[in-house]
């Protein structure tokens, strides 16, 4: 399926409806249509130019600027393995050799029946923890061969569900907003301007006066 479902679609209007413009709620619909198929095709996203009344252009340009969305089909666990400083020194690139044997893929494939692509990635803030994985965005630390063996076998049984969603899934749980808890969208070009900004004029107005007190309390001072 690449466009969005009926289901996602009617999600997708209650998404654009918390907006007070249709486009800020570009990255959430591009989450909700990789979370759907595991990466973002280009039906979906004409589909969802046509929910924000933009552009595929503009879906695309902001698709691809962030790493995290994919545009070629993939395995139901993403395993990425930090190849930065601190974990090439403590056994990344031993770790991703041996991902490769025990998958049968070399890094930027998916294996054939779907489950796991693998990848090498840059630092993922774990410099401590080294060396480090995540599998669909989730981490996992001080990683041995042992670990990884442990890992697909538990992904392979499906031992990791209640921890690891699907690739796609950022989270389990959707926003909520009680209708009465809710503060409605407001257009931000009719909202004025900020305090800070609006009350410029009158601050410059008085700087000098207190600075020229401050200075003549400073001489007085100075006189004893």
């Amino acid at each position: 399926m690449s466009r969005l479902s009926d289901a996602n679609v009617a999600l997708a209007r209650d998404i654009i409806a918390r907006y007070p413009r249709r486009k800020s709620a570009l990255i959430p619909l591009l989450h909700l249509s990789q979370e759907q198929n595991g990466y973002i095709t280009e039906d979906a996203m004409r589909h969802i130019a046509e929910l924000l009344d933009v552009t595929p252009a503009e879906v695309y340009g902001t698709a691809t600027f962030y790493e995290m969305f994919r545009f070629q089909p993939t395995g139901r666990y993403l395993i990425n393995i930090c190849g930065t400083m601190s974990c090439a020194l403590l056994g990344a690139h031993e770790l991703m050799h041996h991902a490769e044997d025990v998958l049968g893929i070399k890094a930027g494939s998916t294996t054939p029946d779907g489950l796991f692509t693998l990848e090498g990635y840059e630092c993922q803030a774990a410099c401590t923890e080294a060396p480090c994985l995540q599998v669909n965005y989730r981490y996992f630390h001080n990683v041995t061969t042992a670990d990884f063996d442990r890992l697909v076998d538990d992904l392979r049984a499906g031992r990791r569900s209640d921890e690891i969603p699907p690739h796609g899934t950022l989270a389990r749980t959707r926003q909520q907003i009680p209708a009465d808890r809710a503060a409605g969208p407001a257009d931000p070009a009719g909202a004025g301007q900020p305090v800070w900004l609006r009350d410029e004029p009158a601050l410059l107005a008085t700087a000098p006066k207190a600075a020229k007190a401050k200075k003549a309390k400073k001489a007085k001072k100075a006189k004893g």
